[in-house]
């Protein structure tokens, strides 16, 4: 019942080695956290595992699929948030929604998703008229509008304030609640705890940690990412 397995994964740009030597497991039903401080390697990874980016070493399995030899096959099993994703300011959210449904054999109800997102009152509003909060909800209905299996979510609430970060929580919860697997990638150590059943911790490329918050928390799972990764840059 694993849902992503990750093993021995090595991603290197010229010189810069990003992620080295690095595995773990995703179960079904999970929500995994990947944790670690800028540059520790966590966007590569979730670049490798969504197949967005090619591995120069190691094995990858997504839903028993090959990221870059089953693309086609994962794309309607696999639902990615990425951190730097935009759309163009003058589509709407209905607009959105639709463009992105059409990539699909048997898309989400469009409706039911900007309800279950807060978004309905917003499905003619443009997308640089939508608040940080609302982009970011309308970035996870994209990203669920195929029914996925698996999500990925990349630094989910970077740059919202405490209100919306809470309300995106509970809709991580929700999410979750209906079967999907979520790989969650933040450096928030509080996000982690309330939200994560597991977490594995990055330093410069490196696995450093892996466990339940509870086991990593010494006293505090911030403590713990702390004491692992400062002092090295």
């Amino acid at each position: 019942m694993t849902a992503i397995e990750v093993e021995r994964l090595r991603k290197q740009y010229g010189a810069k080695v990003a992620v080295d030597d690095v595995s773990f497991t995703v179960a079904e039903g999970e929500i995994f956290g990947l944790l670690g401080r800028n540059g520790a390697g966590k966007s590569s990874t979730v670049d490798c595992v969504a197949g967005l980016r090619v591995p120069d070493h190691g094995r990858i399995r997504v839903a028993g699929l090959d990221p870059r030899r089953d693309r086609r096959e994962l794309r309607h099993l696999l639902g990615v948030q990425l951190q730097e994703s935009a759309l163009p300011g003058k589509l709407t959210v209905a607009e959105a929604m639709r463009l992105y449904a059409s990539f699909y054999r048997s898309p989400a109800d469009i409706a039911g998703l900007l309800d279950m997102l807060d978004l309905t009152e917003k499905r003619n509003t443009r997308y640089r008229a939508l608040s940080g909060g609302q982009k970011q909800r309308l970035s996870i209905a994209l990203a669920l509008i195929g029914r996925p299996r698996i999500a990925i979510l990349d630094e989910l609430t970077t740059g919202l304030d405490p209100v919306a970060r809470r309300d995106t929580w509970e809709f991580v919860d929700n999410i979750r609640n209906q079967g999907v697997t979520i790989m969650l990638v933040t450096h928030f150590m509080t996000e982690a705890e309330r939200l994560c059943d597991r977490v594995a911790i990055l330093d410069r490329g490196r696995l450093a940690a892996i466990g339940t918050p509870a086991q990593l928390a010494r006293p505090t799972l911030e403590d713990t990412f702390v004491a692992l990764t400062a002092g090295r840059r």
